[in-house]
């Protein structure tokens, strides 16, 4: 667990996911609450879900490299 959550920190890892959570995170939120956004119409709670949808690509990038960096070891 230690060597696991020692690669999902390391710098490079972090900042491939965080590129990765910008991109698509944007693209979902677009798809999801754009309409709203527009209409400037957003609840308080819908804005924790716009940070948790983020939230989840930057999880998924980073599980997904540091699994398959320990797989090649």
């Amino acid at each position: 667990m230690d060597e696991w959550l020692a690669l999902a920190l390391r710098r490079d890892f972090v900042t491939r996911s965080g590129k990765i959570a910008l991109l698509v995170g944007t693209i979902l939120v677009t798809i999801n609450y754009g309409d709203k956004l527009i209409a400037e119409n957003i609840l308080p709670v819908e804005w924790i879900k716009i940070i948790l949808t983020y939230c989840v690509p930057y999880c998924v990038s980073s599980y997904s490299s540091v699994t398959a960096i320990l797989s090649a070891q």
